[in-house]
């Protein structure tokens, strides 16, 4: 009714893009592991969060204007890679209150951080912008009556299965850490992997050509 076409294709391509491991998979082990269940299933929801603005802008035409525009790409580039960098150094960079007595000890991470940072991530990738452009067209007949629905629903189908997904890994996680985080030392290197990891996303990010 919606004009689309071989949903099952799509479905199954989705959830084999999904179990790739990349980045998002990496930040929600990572906050998993820090933060435990609620850390990671805070963090994929986040990611979910970013991915479904970018659905939208897709299904509005605004990730058309950005592929079109060298400079918007570029700017959109710069300003998520700087940002990246960011807070990836004030991780890595972060001193362990327990080592210093003299400092205050550093203020944890709360889930409202951690939900931000997993979104902005996705909202701040122009690359996830021109994926969902160039992925989810093609399962949309040309004479569709309402081609922006279509596209809607589509990307919706794709955020939700790639959720469901990402709250498996963070419960895996999760269950893996529970004796790790026992470990002040352990947490505090992984503290510092997650900002290394933002760190590399960001210089990715601000180097990445538009093709």
């Amino acid at each position: 009714m919606l004009g689309i076409h071989d949903l099952w294709l799509f479905v199954v391509s989705g959830l084999l893009l999904n179990i790739t491991p990349g980045p998002d998979n990496a930040y929600i082990t990572g906050r998993s592991l820090q933060l435990g269940w609620r850390g990671g299933a805070v963090a994929a929801i986040g990611i979910g969060c970013g991915c479904l603005v970018h659905v939208f802008a897709t299904a509005v035409g605004l990730s058309a204007l950005l592929a079109a525009s060298s400079t918007a790409f570029t700017a959109v580039k710069l300003i998520g890679g700087a940002y990246l960098c960011y807070i990836g150094i004030r991780m890595v960079l972060a001193r362990d209150g327990a080592s210093h007595s003299e400092q205050p000890a550093a203020r944890p991470v709360t889930l409202r951080q951690v939900f931000w940072q997993g979104a902005l991530t996705n909202i701040l990738n122009p690359k996830i912008a021109l994926f969902f452009l160039a992925f989810l067209p093609q399962f949309v007949d040309v004479g569709a009556p309402h081609p922006s629905l279509a596209l809607l629903v589509l990307g919706v189908i794709f955020v939700v299965n790639g959720t469901l997904w990402c709250l498996g890994i963070a419960a895996f996680a999760a269950i893996a850490a529970r004796r790790m985080r026992q470990s002040g030392a352990l947490m505090r290197w992984i503290n510092r992997g997650i900002g290394a990891l933002f760190v590399y996303l960001g210089i990715r990010v601000a180097l990445m050509d538009a093709r």
